[in-house]
C-alpha cells in the first residue's frame, strides 16, 4: 500500500535529543516545507532545554508526545537498540518514520520495524546521508555507467577517535544491547557505501577487538568481503586513532578505473583516474567539501528527499529494506568475529 501524499507543511516530531539530534534540527531548518512541532527525551530537562531552544513543546516520553501533538513524521534519534521499538510505536500511531542508523541491531528487530510500517501504511526512512556527499554521487554515477569495467577491489578505512569520555557520557554507548561497537556505530555508513557501490556480498570473514576502551563491544576491527561479482572488499575500522579523526575513505579499483574518496568523512576526491573521458571528470575538483564534523552535510539533502517522497514526488533514497542490507553485513561481520568462521550473506531469508 502506497501512503497518500501529504499537502502543505510536513509536521515533524523528534524523539532523542542527544548528540545527533543537532544535525537533524540544522537540516530541517534549511528545508522549506518542514515544521518541527515537538521533541521528546527520557531526560526531560534535556528535552525541555532543546524545546526552548527550538521553540516547540517538550515531553518526557514518545507516547506522550504522540498523544498530545499532531505530527506527520517522527524522527528517531534514540539509542540504536531502541530504534525499532520507537519506530514501531510511531508507525502504529499513523506517523511516517525516519530513523537514524542503524535501523536496529538485530535482523529480527529490523524486520519487525519494516513490517510495522508496512502494516500501518507509512513510509520508513533510514538515514544514510553519506550517499549524498557530492564525491560519492560522482563515484556512484561512474559505477552505474560501467566506467570501471570489472571491479576488482574495494577498500573502506575508518580511522577515527572516540575517547573514553565519549562512552562514559551515555551509559548505553558501546553496549551490545543498545549500541554495538565501531562497525555498528561509527562505520555503519561506510559498510552501507561498500555494499551500495560494489553490490551484494557473498560472504565475510572478520576479526574484532576491544583494545583500549572500557566497553562491551569492539573499538577496532577488520573484515574481508567476497562479493557475488567476484570483487573483494577490505574494511578497516578503529576509534583509537591518535590524536583525532584521521580518515574516512572508500577506494574502488577496477580494470579501467581507480578512485579514492577520502578526507575525514568521504568528502574529498583524492584520486580519480579512468581509461576513458567522461564529462563528470570536469566536476571532480568542485565536488570536494570541508564539513565541520564527520557527519558531513548530507542530512539536509536527505530531508529534501524525505519531503519529496511524502509529497508523492520522489522515491526514498534509503528505505527500511535498503537499510537492512548494510545491517545484515555488519551482523555477518560480528558473527564471523565471534565464531572465527566465514559467514555467508544473506545470513537468512530476506524479508
Amino acid at each position: 500500500m502506497t501512503p497518500a501524499p501529504l499537502a502543505g507543511p510536513v509536521r515533524v516530531a523528534l524523539v532523542g535529543c542527544g548528540r545527533i539530534s543537532r544535525n537533524h534540527f540544522d537540516a530541517m531548518a534549511k528545508v522549506e516545507g518542514l515544521q518541527l512541532v515537538a521533541v521528546a527525551d527520557t531526560d526531560l530537562p534535556r528535552a525541555q532545554a532543546v524545546g526552548t531552544e527550538q521553540g516547540v513543546p517538550a515531553f518526557g516520553s514518545l507516547d506522550e508526545m504522540l498523544a498530545r501533538v499532531p505530527s506527520d513524521l517522527v524522527v528517531v534519534c534514540t539509542p540504536s537498540g531502541l530504534h525499532p521499538q520507537h519506530g514501531a510505536i510511531a508507525a502504529r500511531a499513523g506517523r511516517h518514520v525516519l530513523t537514524e542508523k542503524p535501523m536496529a541491531i538485530s535482523l529480527e528487530a529490523a524486520d519487525e520495524l519494516v513490517h510495522a510500517c508496512d502494516a500501518a501504511g507509512v513510509h520508513l526512512f533510514v538515514v544514510k546521508q553519506n550517499r549524498l556527499n557530492p564525491p560519492i554521487q560522482l563515484l556512484k554515477r561512474a559505477v552505474d555507467k560501467g566506467r570501471f569495467g570489472r571491479l576488482y577491489m574495494a577498500n573502506v578505512t575508518v580511522r577515527w577517535t572516540r575517547p573514553q569520555e565519549y562512552y562514559d557520557a551515555e551509559p548505553w554507548r558501546g553496549t551490545w544491547e543498545f549500541d554495538g561497537g565501531a562497525f555498528m556505530n561509527q562505520a555503519s555508513h561506510y559498510v552501507d557505501l561498500m555494499q551500495w557501490l560494489v553490490g551484494p556480498a557473498e560472504s565475510v570473514i572478520a576479526k574484532t577487538a576491544t583494545q583500549a576502551r572500557r566497553i562491551e563491544a569492539e573499538d577496532s576491527g577488520a573484515a574481508v568481503i567476497k562479493f557475488r561479482s567476484g570483487a573483494l572488499g577490505v574494511l578497516e575500522v578503529s576509534v583509537l586513532t591518535y590524536p583525532r579523526n584521521l580518515e574516512g575513505s572508500i577506494t574502488l579499483l577496477g580494470e579501467r578505473g581507480s578512485v579514492k574518496i577520502g578526507g575525514t568523512a568521504v568528502n574529498k576526491v583524492e584520486h580519480w583516474s579512468f581509461a576513458e573521458y567522461d564529462d563528470d571528470d570536469k566536476l571532480v575538483e568542485s565536488s570536494s567539501t570541508a564539513p565541520p564534523t564527520v557527519y558531513g552535510f548530507g542530512h539536509e539533502g536527505y530531508y529534501r528527499n524525505v519531503l519529496a517522497v511524502l509529497r508523492g514526488e520522489a522515491k526514498p533514497e534509503t528505505d527500511g529494506r535498503a537499510g537492512r542490507k548494510s545491517l545484515e553485513l555488519i551482523l555477518g561481520i560480528y558473527e564471523s568475529a565471534r565464531t572465527g568462521r566465514e559467514v555467508p550473506i544473506p545470513m537468512r531469508t530476506r524479508i
